[in-house]
């Protein structure tokens, strides 16, 4: 910077201080610094790419007629933004009414190690993240993700789904395996409610500069329940600034929500668009097979033993979430060693009785001809219509007398839910049903499936 430079950027920056805002001039005017007025192009070196967006957004108008009052008609603006500390590569974005294309600038600045605190849970691990089908899809992409963050076409990764089902979890462990696989990269665990107040905090004492580098230096940012941004709009700005530095720089997002971004509210358009750029992946609170394959591994790390009945039990009741699981596992082992009681059927229904509301799960027909439909490979137009094969009709008869056991249904609406049959034709079904179980131990084993099945 030559000294007629420094004299004339002083003078821009009097003129600015005179005309905003004394917090608007010490944020984003004091901490830049003149490199360069050649060939009628004014280079200024800001913190970040964010900085230089602000000032194009909010502060064009006021800044080009300065520089144009101080450095001549028809001066060119651009913006100096380093973009990778580790090489030094810089870029020159051009300002608004600018005709110069970027320029990539390399500098051989060695990048400063630092003690980076990742906020990751390390007991959160693909290892201890029990798959199954209602989070396959998130899982997949998270371990695709772990292996080569900002370069899989899931970025952003937008995971979804209600409290207690894994989202957390999943998402610190693909953290950890990005830091398995790479010791040096910058990962950052942080909730949307943390980051929302590391915000307020920064805007509060001028240090919205610092905020942002320290955000854009980071290799893969996650953001746990991105829902609490709701409403506020300087924290979505800043964030939204955020999101494209680290997208365009293939840095890895990774988001989670309660909600799909269609049912985000009073979130900006142009951030919810951002978050649909990748893959959104729902996961679902875990059926019956996932909370027991859950409820399994929980036992061989914590070294407890339960009887099938007891687990089964569990895993039937407990639905909603896997921190219920958890909660009742704790809960089980509490009441054992206090009581003295062995953890059998008993003791898990008097405990889970007083943590979760135990409703039967109501079966329909529809669910009966399903899964009967399903076990004998048939269309359910089939069981419905008159034909009378024997495999057809076996299946039927089946249908017929499950319906009865498990549903709350008529005679006579099982009978026109059926395929319009009589109230004869049901009571006939069910009799040759309860014949065959007396003596065929496969119809028993048929049976006891479907209805293990449809109760859980």
């Amino acid at each position: 910077m030559t000294k007629e430079l420094q004299q004339q950027w002083a003078q821009c920056l009097t003129i600015l201080a005179d005309n905003l805002t004394d917090s608007a001039y010490r944020i984003w005017f004091a901490p830049i610094v003149p490199l360069q007025f050649e060939n009628g192009t004014l280079v200024l070196q800001v913190k970040s790419q964010f900085v230089a967006e602000y000032i194009e957004e909010n502060y064009l108008q006021i800044l080009s007629s300065t520089i144009i009052r101080v450095f001549g008609q028809g001066t060119h603006l651009e913006y100096r933004v380093l973009i990778d500390a580790a090489s030094g590569a810089a870029t020159q974005l051009p300002s608004a009414g600018a005709h110069a294309q970027a320029k990539p600038i390399v500098n051989n600045l060695p990048r400063q190690r630092d003690n980076f605190e990742s906020q990751l849970n390390t007991f959160y691990t693909f290892d201890s993240f029990v798959a199954g089908e209602p989070n396959k899809l998130a899982r997949t992409a998270g371990v695709a993700i772990a292996s080569q963050p900002g370069y899989t076409a899931f970025n952003p990764l937008f995971v979804y789904g209600g409290s207690g089902v894994g989202k957390t979890h999943l998402a610190n462990a693909i953290g950890n395996q990005v830091k398995v696989l790479n010791p040096e990269a910058r990962v950052l665990y942080v909730s949307a409610n943390t980051f929302k107040l590391q915000y307020q905090d920064a805007a509060k004492n001028n240090r919205i500069p610092d905020f942002l580098n320290f955000y854009q230096s980071v290799d893969v940012l996650i953001v746990d329940d991105i829902q609490y941004f709701a409403g506020l709009k300087g924290t979505q700005d800043t964030f939204f600034h955020i999101f494209n530095y680290l997208q365009q720089s293939r840095k890895q997002l990774i988001l989670t929500s309660d909600r799909p971004p269609i049912e985000l509210k009073d979130i900006e358009e142009r951030l919810l668009t951002r978050f649909k750029w990748g893959l959104s992946a729902e996961i679902k609170n875990p059926d019956y097979q996932l909370r027991k394959n859950i409820l399994l591994s929980k036992m061989r790390r914590d070294g407890i033993v339960l009887s099938d009945e007891v687990v089964d039990y569990i895993a039937t009741n407990v639905r909603n979430s896997v921190r219920d699981l958890e909660g009742i596992l704790a809960s089980l082992l509490a009441h054992s060693t206090l009581t003295d009681r062995e953890i059998d059927i008993r003791l898990a229904e008097e405990v889970i009785s007083h943590i979760v509301a135990i409703q039967p799960k109501k079966i329909t027909v529809g669910d009966v001809l399903g899964a009967v439909a399903e076990h004998y490979s048939l269309p359910e137009k089939a069981i419905l219509s008159a034909n009378r094969s024997k495999e057809i009709a076996n299946a039927r008869h089946i249908a017929i007398y499950l319906t009865k056991e498990l549903t709350d249904s008529s005679l006579t609406e099982i009978g026109f839910k059926m395929g319009r049959r009589t109230h004869a034709t049901v009571l006939h079904s069910i009799a040759l049903v309860k014949d065959r179980l007396e003596f065929d131990p496969v119809l028993r084993q048929t049976i006891s499936q479907l209805e293990s099945a449809l109760r859980h």
